[in-house]
């Protein structure tokens, strides 16, 4: 018999599950930090959902734990890492509210096609307004799908039994994927441009902040009627406030936003503009599959069997010289993907030094999982990289040299196009970024990055810096890279806060500046 504590509420189901099972469950609501670290002694599984946070210190008191599972989906409260090394499981419920979170996408699309909210609260003020609340059929009109993942893929299935054409943006999906659910895919600004209706399903990334601006608005239908029920922050909500304000699309309806809880903004002043209060995954059903769905995966893993919903591997038996780069590896994951701009169609990965004498399949599956995390809503796990990697088309190849040149270990990815190299540093072995498609810097990673390759010449570091300054935007750490040619240099800088999209354009615009990335490390926001 295992002790299971629970700390937050699921499907009784779900709890009737573990008890129906023979074990003791303790259910604990409401505990304070100092609380936990007391119940999770002799604890063997923790159940949560999003408010209790497992720190390192939560696990290393947790001696007998043997899974941790999240009823839901996001992770960004559990320290992955730390139970990775110990050899704690790690699980969640990916699959429990995309349903839900797809037919919310369709009501709200249906609504806003029809202003059936509007009209709803207007009869009930005592107002007959047939003619003001007139709609649109959505039959033969274009939806523009942005992220087909999971949630992505749904809508777009239901979409074609409206009848709608389908189009997509979604740099890590294949063209031949995307034909087999029926979709083109198009370049973001294509989408934005031949769209009647747009909906949102992409991951809440450095990357993706913002991604819907004042630029790609302006170059939409006025027509166009946009739908998230993703992420707050994926729309620029004052953009989007005075584009609809404007006249300049037609109007918008939003289950998310970017602070939450969201009770009063301009928006809500704007009769086009339909809201809810995040209730993607409110439905009876998805929180019923979310409760089952954790209770059995926790089952399974008191029982040794294999865990199909398992986000992290055993590593407790990796060395510690491998251990300590786990996080480094899915950081330099997600900051090649970021370099890209989507997926390469080839990855290699190169062990030097100390590491390449190590057994090093576990980095390599930290470097898949940062690859993924940054550009897809499917859930990305070291038990699914792989598969992924091979759904999509992604060539990995792995090689190995003791030959590191400065440094004791060196992890470098390459593709055709980019290439990025990283290592740990100091006393306290402090990851840092030391090659940029081979510019040598030496900068951590962070939060929010920018790659500026610019022509070498006098003054490009004031151009960046003038930019950046004139929003406000401070500058944290900033490593110059000696240029491999005579014509260009690499400038890699991390900011105090996500630079929008629309001031790396105007950064891009500038006389001498070749090209910007933006780029980032951490867990979805």
């Amino acid at each position: 018999m295992a002790r299971i504590l629970i700390t937050e509420e699921i499907a009784q189901s779900g709890v009737d599950q573990l008890t129906e099972a023979g074990h003791k469950v303790d259910i604990k609501y409401n505990l304070t930090p100092e609380e936990l670290l007391v119940e999770i002694v002799g604890a063997h599984a923790l159940i949560i959902r999003s408010a209790t946070k497992v720190t390192k210190e939560v696990i290393q008191a947790g001696r007998d734990l043997v899974v941790i599972g999240r009823a839901g989906i996001g992770l960004d409260n559990v320290d992955v890492t730390e139970a990775t090394l110990r050899g704690v499981m790690v699980v969640n419920a990916p699959q429990s509210n995309i349903v839900s979170a797809a037919e919310q996408t369709f009501a709200l699309l249906l609504s806003q096609a029809r202003n059936t909210p509007q009209a709803h609260v207007a009869l009930k003020n005592g107002k007959w307004e047939r003619s003001k609340w007139e709609g649109v059929e959505i039959y033969g009109k274009t939806l523009g799908v942005i992220g087909l993942g999971r949630v992505g893929a749904l809508v777009a299935q239901r979409a074609l039994a409206f009848g709608m054409r389908l189009i997509a943006y979604d740099p890590f999906v294949t063209a031949e994927r995307a034909k087999k659910m029926g979709v083109e895919l198009m370049t973001l600004d294509e989408v934005a441009a031949q769209s009647d209706f747009i909906t949102i399903h992409l991951p809440k990334t450095q990357e993706t902040i913002g991604l819907i601006n004042k630029e790609l608005l302006e170059k939409m239908k006025p027509s166009v009627r946009i739908v998230n029920t993703a992420r707050g922050g994926l729309i620029d909500e004052q953009a989007l406030y005075e584009a609809v304000k404007d006249g300049k699309i037609q109007g918008a309806a939003l289950d998310v936003f970017e602070k939450e809880p969201c009770t009063d903004s301009p928006l809500f002043e704007l009769d086009s503009v339909i809201v809810a209060p995040h209730l993607g995954a409110s439905t009876v059903e998805a929180q019923d599959k979310a409760g089952i769905t954790i209770a059995e995966q926790v089952l399974l893993a008191l029982e040794g069997a294999f865990v199909p919903y398992a986000v992290n591997i055993n590593a407790s038996q990796a060395t510690e010289e491998v251990g300590k780069f786990l996080s480094t590896a899915e950081q330099l994951g997600q900051l090649f993907a970021g370099l890209n701009e989507g997926l390469p169609e080839d990855l290699e990965i190169i062990y030097q030094g100390k590491l390449a004498d190590e057994e090093t399949g576990i980095l390599t599956l930290s470097i898949l999982k940062g690859v993924f995390s940054i550009g897809t809503d499917d859930p990305v796990s070291y038990v699914n990289a792989p598969q992924l990697a091979k759904d999509k088309g992604l060539i990995v190849k792995e090689s190995k040299t003791n030959d590191t040149g400065a440094y004791v270990n060196l992890i470098t990815l390459k593709s055709k196009q980019h290439s990025i190299a990283g290592t740990l540093v100091g006393v306290n072995q402090t990851p840092r970024i030391v090659l940029v498609d081979e510019h040598v810097v030496e900068v951590p990673p962070a939060q929010n990055m920018l790659i500026v390759r610019n022509d070498d010449r006098p003054g490009m570091i004031g151009v960046v810096g003038t930019i950046l300054g004139k929003y406000e935007i401070g500058i944290s750490s900033m490593a110059v890279g000696p240029s491999t040619n005579a014509n260009t240099a690499l400038m890699v800088l991390s900011t105090n806060t996500a630079v929008k999209n629309e001031i790396v354009q105007e950064l891009r615009n500038e006389d001498g500046i070749i090209d910007v990335h933006k780029v980032g490390v951490g867990n979805h926001l």
